[in-house]
């Protein structure tokens, strides 16, 4: 194990505050997750050599101190270990599978959730549409390491409409005006558009949908939550795969 330098301490710190496309992962569970789903670690930090869980031949080990991570860390409570990976982000290509389209979503919160539910109802296509930057550290950690095993796709929403037409895509809206979702026939591949926390979905992109659902409800409730209305549609759009 390498002891860290205090050159290259503050190198990292400038890389944290300047390098977008380096990944800081502080979480156990989700570094395992990066490196099982292809990332490579430039470097790996423990602040004690019992917490060493990787593979020397992996990348190289630094022993720093505690206070380091807590530095280089977005959690509150880090678990002594850190690791540095550069995200490289996927190729946009046409999904193949059912997918998601986040309009304009800023709360890397409910984008996290969002992916790790599409991933659980097999939305395995997801495509970022001037939305939160899946580098958000925010974002990583609540789609606890499942976007390492997604198709995260972050594009302008100029450059969606473009491959929306030309991949002729089959697009749900979501709207208190749509059909209702259970009793709604979904054929073949469909995406399905979850719009802004605070303005739902663009009308360039409603432009774009071929139906629009909604969830019934209780009158007096205006929506849900992004990440639960669409963890209910996509669950049911997808529940004869189950």
């Amino acid at each position: 194990m390498l002891k860290a330098s205090a050159n290259f301490i503050k190198l990292l710190k400038k890389q944290k505050r300047e390098n977008s496309c380096l990944l800081f992962l502080d979480n156990v569970k989700i570094i395992k997750d990066a490196l099982s789903g292809g990332l490579k670690p430039k470097f790996i930090l423990v602040d004690n050599e019992n917490k060493n869980y990787f593979d020397k031949n992996v990348c190289p080990i630094y022993k720093v101190d505690s206070k380091t991570i807590e530095v280089l860390s977005d959690c509150k409570t880090p678990q002594g270990v850190l690791c540095i990976v550069e995200y490289i982000p996927h190729i946009v290509e046409k999904p193949k599978t059912n997918f998601l389209v986040l309009d304009e979503l800023q709360d890397p919160g409910n984008v996290g959730t969002l992916i790790r539910t599409g991933i659980a109802c097999g939305f395995d296509y997801v495509y970022l549409v001037s939305s939160v930057k899946p580098t958000n550290s925010k974002v990583v950690r609540s789609s606890v390491g499942t976007i390492f095993k997604s198709h995260v796709i972050s594009l302008s929403k100029e450059q969606f409409i473009h491959y929306a037409k030309e991949w002729k895509l089959n697009l749900i809206a979501t709207d208190m005006n749509g059909e209702n979702i259970f009793k709604f026939n979904s054929k073949g591949i469909c995406g399905l558009i979850i719009g802004n926390e605070g303005q739902g979905i663009s009308d360039d992109l409603a432009s774009l949908c071929s139906h629009t659902v909604k969830i019934p409800m209780n009158a007096g409730v205006e929506s849900l939550n992004a990440s639960i209305s669409g963890a209910i549609i996509m669950y049911e759009l997808n529940k004869d795969k189950f």
